[in-house]
């Protein structure tokens, strides 16, 4: 495989060697559509990885725009590459340029000879990247503080809630709640500055209801987990850890980001979320785990910048943080980087021989059915898995590959605790000692 990848300078196009995901994406990226990891770079006003890498851990400053009709405009520009030959505006001939496709305003083509060939495979993902593209820029709202919006309290136990659908049943209407969104300030300069119509109102509450479901996959798909476990919060306080967490989860992190723990176990004993992952980026959950638990009813959330089994080792087993009841890895990605020793192996090895329970959440069945081959080659006693209820309704597509189904965040889960047992027995015929499960 690494052959048939175009050799480019590690400073913009990194191996996909180490724990860092991005370095994978940006892998990968450049594998399917060359140069496009400078593009972006310099959309981002990055002269490097390096660079990116170092803005991520807040060493530099992130996001180097002038205002926010820049910053959407380069949000809008990051992906600028023809879906039908793959070049990219530096590979354009004299007077050719990149225009989108007018109904998703969110895939471009270098010509209309390369339109009208990529559109029978087009055709089939035009309505979904078209939501995809205004979730893009709506998703904005989570970082000025519109998004996510309060949820009630839950007048159901948690193990009655076991999808959307009865998730949905106890907010009512959520109408007034979205209207609220739509209507603020935020929303407004979003869509002044952005170089497109503003959206029908109903397309945009859809928006917002999407980016809603994301955020709070996170914390029902926990909730599932603990049920999957028949762990219960009320008789104990409880430990948490999210192991891999990265910038989805930690960039912009609040401390009341998993709060829905506490409408889903009113009256539990303490709750701590506690991420850890290398990618953990600073900000108000930058704070050191608990000791000893804080009141009841409600969640404390910490975080540790790093691996997981060193985590473990300098935290945990010289009791400066508490033993998990539950680890929990949002899109490991471990089936998919050569980096498996370096990061993730001593941690599952880690979680296995110590008899942790465990729960991941993956993108998609090809993700799944991967990753449960390497827990199987593992020894894992994997107790689990299939589609998650409580899956992201909103579509994420391969950007280097539109036109392809897109993946749903915590779209599939596994769950396992432990090695799997084995019986020694003695074969009748030769007497010799067989291992069987």
């Amino acid at each position: 495989m690494a052959g048939q990848i175009p050799a480019l300078p590690e400073s913009f196009a990194p191996g996909i060697d180490g724990v860092f995901s991005d370095r994978l994406g940006f892998y990968f990226m450049e594998s399917k559509v060359p140069g496009l990891s400078k593009v972006i770079l310099n959309k981002l006003n990055m002269k490097d990885y390096g660079e990116y890498r170092a803005a991520m851990e807040g060493k530099t400053k992130r996001g180097a725009f002038r205002n926010c009709k820049e910053m959407f405009q380069k949000m809008e520009e990051t992906f600028k590459f023809c879906v039908g030959c793959n070049k990219i505006p530096e590979h354009l001939s004299e007077g050719q340029t990149l225009k989108r496709c007018v109904k998703c305003l969110n895939v471009y083509y270098c010509s209309k000879e390369c339109q009208k060939k990529n559109w029978p495979q087009h055709k089939m993902f035009c309505k979904k990247l078209r939501l995809v593209a205004i979730d893009r820029l709506v998703e904005w709202l989570m970082f000025t503080g519109d998004l996510p919006f309060p949820t009630e309290k839950w007048t159901r136990p948690q193990g009655e809630v076991k999808c959307w659908d009865d998730w949905l049943a106890m907010q009512g209407d959520l109408t007034p709640r979205l209207d609220a969104v739509l209507s603020c300030i935020n929303m407004g300069v979003l869509w002044k500055n952005v170089s497109r119509p503003r959206p029908e109102d109903a397309d945009l509450r859809e928006s917002v209801w999407r980016i809603e479901s994301e955020f709070l996959s996170r914390a029902l798909t926990v909730g599932m987990a603990m049920r999957l476990f028949c762990l219960d919060p009320s008789s104990k306080p409880f430990t948490i850890h999210l192991a891999g967490a990265g910038l989805s989860e930690t960039m912009g992190a609040r401390l009341t980001d998993f709060d829905e723990l506490d409408r889903m176990y009113p009256g539990h004993q303490g709750i701590e979320v506690v991420m850890v992952g290398p990618e953990v980026v600073d900000g108000p959950i930058m704070r050191s785990p608990l000791t000893s638990f804080g009141p009841k009813t409600k969640t404390f959330i910490s975080a540790y910048k790093g691996l997981y089994h060193q985590f473990y080792e300098e935290l945990v087993e010289t009791k400066a943080a508490a033993k998990p009841d539950l680890v929990v890895g949002f899109h490991p990605g471990f089936h998919a980087t050569q980096g498996l020793g370096e990061g993730w192996l001593p941690t599952l090895l880690l979680l296995r021989d110590f008899n942790i329970p465990s729960f991941f959440s993956v993108f998609n069945e090809m993700e799944l059915n991967s990753s449960l081959q390497i827990l199987s080659e593992l020894e894992m006693n994997i107790k689990g898995s299939g589609t998650n209820p409580f899956s992201s309704q909103k579509p994420e597509p391969v950007q280097s590959s539109p036109n392809n189904p897109p993946s749903y965040c915590n779209s599939h889960f596994l769950y396992f605790q432990g090695l799997l047992e084995q019986e020694q027995f003695e074969h009748p015929d030769n007497y010799r000692n067989l291992w069987t499960v």
